[in-house]
């Protein structure tokens, strides 16, 4: 999705109006995207503009993927294609107590870039071993194949109340 030129119209206004700072929640690693993706793109609108300082947070993924969106366990299950790759969780508290230090103290966090990151990296399945432990119910990580993935996450989704009558 390519809400860029929805970003830079609102931050024309946020100038416009006076204000001074502008906190961007970005994406980890989006510094090495082209240009063109949309997350760099605002990032480059922010740099480049002169009067509007700004500082960018590109935090790890977030522990509360577990709980509530792609990474949660469905019947156990944690099904994502990472293989071994370890991650630095971070929790949503901790990138919002870094967004509200640069939004309250703008002068010192002028042209900042973060990367929150939780305290260790830890891979999918070290992270369902934990899951487990706390919930005291087995959790395990399913290393599906990227493409299979990819595949069953771009298919659209029905609500249980419509899917036996609707098509998709």
């Amino acid at each position: 999705m390519d809400f860029a030129g929805q970003v830079s119209t609102f931050l024309d206004l946020a100038e416009a109006t006076g204000a001074h700072h502008v906190t961007y929640l970005s994406a980890y690693g989006i510094e090495q995207a082209p240009p063109q993706v949309a997350p760099r793109a605002v990032e480059l609108d922010l740099i480049g503009r002169g009067e509007l300082t700004h500082s960018i947070l590109r935090p790890a993924w977030f522990m509360q993927n577990f709980s509530e969106t792609f990474l949660k366990p469905i019947d156990g299950l944690i099904t994502v294609p990472t293989g071994d790759g370890a991650e630095a969780f971070v929790d949503v508290d901790d990138i919002a107590a870094v967004a509200a230090a640069t939004l309250a103290h703008p002068d010192a966090h002028a042209g900042a870039h973060y990367a929150p990151t939780g305290p260790e990296a830890i891979t999918v399945s070290g992270a369902a071993d934990v899951i487990a432990e706390v919930i005291g119910q087995p959790v395990k990580h399913s290393d599906i194949d990227r493409d299979t993935w990819m595949r069953a996450a771009s298919r659209p989704v029905c609500p249980p109340s419509t899917a036996r009558y609707s098509a998709c």
